[in-house]
């Protein structure tokens, strides 16, 4: 086995494949079983072409899903029409005429969902369903935040309609009977965030709510955990960290820019890792004082793992998104870090955890290439998690040079396929 000789950990591999090369434009990426296969496809897209495609595993076959978005950017997949297949859902037209989110489309935010056809060798375009909006809508998630009967769309605005700090909603959208038709919207918190730049589906962490999700944000307040409280009738919040903070005079930009919950044992959410302010150049990680403690009880300590580099004269830093998966099958989640550029503070770090209650983490660099997001699954199916990645190429934030999409095969020596045991 690789291995680093003097903690016996398996030194991180991973295989590039280029899916797409040379790409006009490329912002997000996800990794849905389009085609009912059990191989995981990618989707993705930019934000100035508008138009949406999927890539058949294996072979990478592009199809276009959708055209004529203007300035799609926040998605997930899920199946909303209940047949099995995963569904598209997308948030668009957040900027207004200045192209930057400190200049929202007062009419925009908009968020439809995109039919799968079911029949994946047809080169069709997919129906599109209006679900509703928020002005500043950037970041949605699809789950069952209060009830398991029906899905329901997490929307969350980066800024709000007056001022780019100001406080903005997190709205919870519901279809009634026919999910094909505009969702009822309803205001779940508009008491608590400023500037959310990530959010993640998480488990909900209280106690007698685990069979519904919550979601994991990073915003000017730092890191926060919203979830339903079932016993209340109410979404509460937990607060982890108040994120970096010396860096607002010079930047303007405070608090949590992208962030993930990780595994180690039998603790589903052990730590949470965090970039740094809004794409900031920080990377940070909380880890409880008293391991295993549950998540709203817990005191949460902040470590400074890595400061990519300076600000830019824009203030902004390389940090874009934050993914915890277990890479090496030993039960403990790594988490990998995506950096949209320039070099050197481009590509993607993969940390690993040496001791969690110190926050001592090692890490390795696992691809070179811009990287806005980031996908995880299985796509060759050897039992091992691989990942994609799609550059960043933005016109007014970053424009990558060699913008690509790619997997990454898990090349990782001598560990055990997960089902394995």
């Amino acid at each position: 086995m690789a291995a680093n000789t003097a903690l016996n950990l398996p030194t991180p591999a991973f295989d590039r494949e280029i899916v797409a090369d040379q790409l006009n434009d490329g912002y997000w990426v996800e990794a849905p079983d389009i085609d009912g296969d059990t191989r995981p496809d990618l989707f993705g897209y930019g934000l100035s072409l508008g138009e949406i495609y999927w890539y058949k595993n294996p072979g990478w076959k592009r199809q276009l899903v959708a055209d004529g978005f203007h300035m799609p950017i926040g998605a997930h997949c899920a199946d909303i029409s209940g047949n099995g297949r995963p569904d598209i859902v997308v948030c668009y037209e957040l900027y207004g005429p200045g192209g930057r989110i400190d200049d929202p489309n007062l009419e925009g935010g908009k968020i439809d969902w995109i039919e799968n056809t079911g029949k994946p060798d047809a080169d069709v375009r997919w129906e599109r369903h209006y679900i509703g909006r928020e002005t500043g809508m950037h970041r949605l998630r699809v789950g069952h935040f209060t009830q398991t009967r029906k899905p329901e769309v997490m929307g969350v605005p980066c800024v709000g309609p007056k001022h780019v700090h100001g406080l903005i909603p997190v709205v919870l959208f519901s279809p009634n009977n026919d999910v094909r038709k505009p969702w009822e919207k309803r205001v779940v918190d508009d008491s608590h965030f400023r500037m959310i730049h990530g959010a993640e589906l998480r488990q909900n962490p209280l106690p007698g709510c685990e069979h519904l999700d919550s979601i994991l944000l990073a915003s000017e307040e730092g890191v926060t955990w919203l979830h339903y409280d079932e016993r209340e009738g109410r979404f509460t919040t937990t607060h982890i960290g108040s994120g970096e903070h010396s860096q607002f005079e010079q930047t303007g930009f405070k608090g949590s820019g992208d962030v993930g919950a990780g595994r180690i044992g039998d603790d589903p959410h052990a730590y949470v890792a965090a970039t740094e302010p809004f794409h900031g150049n920080t990377l940070a990680v909380y880890v409880k004082e008293q391991p295993g403690t549950p998540v709203a009880e817990a005191t949460w300590r902040r470590v400074v793992l890595d400061v990519f580099g300076d600000p830019n004269e824009m203030g902004e830093g390389p940090g874009h998104q934050i993914v915890c998966a277990d890479f090496d099958n030993d039960g403990d989640d790594e988490f990998l870090v995506a950096l949209r550029g320039p070099w050197p503070w481009q590509g993607v770090f993969y940390y690993k955890a040496i001791d969690i209650q110190a926050g001592i983490f090692t890490k390795w660099r696992v691809s070179s290439d811009s990287t806005a997001r980031i996908a995880v699954g299985d796509f060759n199916g050897d039992g091992r998690l691989d990942f994609a990645t799609i550059a960043y190429k933005v016109d007014k934030y970053f424009v990558a040079q060699d913008a690509k999409l790619s997997v990454f095969h898990n090349a990782i020596d001598g560990i055990a396929p997960a089902d394995a045991g």
